[in-house]
């Protein structure tokens, strides 16, 4: 049995209207429909542009937000059912890296009252002392010295802080770790090092982690599956190598064909597709795929009339596309958007501008972190070049 499952998850904000008197006029549905399953010990990845729903995915895992819909199961326990006073003590099983780790440090308390104060709260520790031993202990796996304990959150760098925020959730000894762009904030090489630090204790803890990423490049290194997700919906999952080799959905071929490659003759053969159109809005999402409005395959018939659900096409290889087969043999061609030499991408007129909230894709397609995140470029959804 899987550690987390998570089945027909949605969550839906209302949209409001009125002065005197509140009316809902709307939703943002911000993720509608997701259902996927994390192995103990495994870390699954999920990548999309901003404001696919990816971070209000993790934030419904914690009961952060609140589900609308479907069930959110760890360990056999239903989350999204359990009453506020349970959920307060079953959330020491689930914890949360955020992305910005001075935002989500108290500045007016030092590292040691921080790391006690969940501690206190799960009754973790029988005094002060057993949990400023806990603590050190801690603080040494991360990475830290025994002194950072009287310090504050602006006396540290910006890695440093982060691996406080790591800390912070391992002093709890939780089961599931939700790590929200645990390395988007920091510079390239503090981030292969926060990024072999949580490979390192996964190993020696037996951690599992959700990572929600933009970084291609990163998300390949640590994740065992991943997941892509569009307009709150996930359009393919599969394990790690056989995403990269061979990307069936055709939002994901996009993502995909916009990550160099460290090889100057291979980089000026590759191709770039390149979207036309803007991304819907998750208050009002197209009819049928939510991806056919841009995508290059797109056909007369079910695109815009019937929503495709997630099926296994082999090897754990689960694809939200009517034509994904077809796609791949090549018995369906293109039928809009472009395909350019990506060492000429941004060069000429394609008529479009890029999205700057795609996920990156950084570094080489396969690379680790170290050398994974080198290059800042953008994996856009939209024609580059204007």
């Amino acid at each position: 049995m899987s550690l987390l499952e998570l089945d027909g998850v949605k969550v839906h904000f209302p949209v409001k209207k009125g002065i005197l008197f509140d009316r809902t006029v709307g939703h943002v549905y911000a993720v509608d429909g997701i259902s996927l399953s994390v192995e103990a010990g495994q870390t699954y990845g999920l990548v999309g542009e901003s404001g696919c729903g990816k971070t209000t995915l993790g934030r419904a895992v914690l009961r952060l937000v609140d589900v609308t819909d479907g069930r959110v199961v760890l360990d056999g326990t239903d989350v999204a059912q359990l009453p506020e006073k349970e959920m307060r003590s079953f959330r020491r099983r689930l914890q949360m890296v955020f992305q910005d780790p001075l935002g989500s440090l108290n500045p007016r308390q030092n590292i040691e009252s921080i790391l006690s104060e969940g501690m206190a709260a799960h009754g973790i520790g029988g005094n002060r002392e057993e949990r400023r031993e806990k603590i050190k202990e801690i603080l040494a796996k991360v990475g830290l010295p025994g002194n950072a304990l009287s310090r504050y959150p602006h006396e540290f760098s910006g890695g440093q802080r982060q691996r406080i925020g790591i800390a912070r959730a391992l002093v709890l000894e939780p089961d599931l770790i939700i790590c929200d762009e645990p390395v988007s904030a920091l510079d390239v090489s503090i981030q292969a090092q926060v990024v072999n630090l949580l490979e390192e204790l996964q190993k020696s803890m037996g951690l599992t982690y959700l990572v929600i990423a933009h970084d291609l490049a990163v998300v390949r290194h640590i994740s065992d599956v991943i997941g892509v997700m569009y307009l709150g919906s996930l359009v393919e999952e599969a394990p790690s190598d056989a995403l990269y080799e061979e990307p069936r959905h055709p939002y994901t071929r996009a993502l995909m064909s916009a990550v160099p490659v460290p090889d100057p003759e291979v980089e000026d053969r590759r191709e770039r597709i390149l979207l036309l159109g803007d991304l819907p809005s998750p208050a009002n999402p197209p009819a049928g795929c939510r991806f056919h409005t841009r995508c290059p395959w797109k056909q007369d018939t079910r695109c815009a009339t019937e929503r495709p659900e997630l099926r296994d096409l082999g090897g754990g290889h689960r694809v939200a596309c009517h034509f994904a087969a077809e796609i791949a043999s090549g018995e369906i061609t293109r039928t809009s958007g472009e395909v350019v030499p990506a060492a000429h991408e941004g060069s000429g007129g394609s008529g479009g501008s890029e999205a700057s909230g795609a996920p990156r894709a950084s570094g080489a397609s396969g690379g680790g972190a170290a050398k994974g995140s080198s290059s800042g470029e953008r994996a856009s959804e939209a024609p580059a070049g204007t």
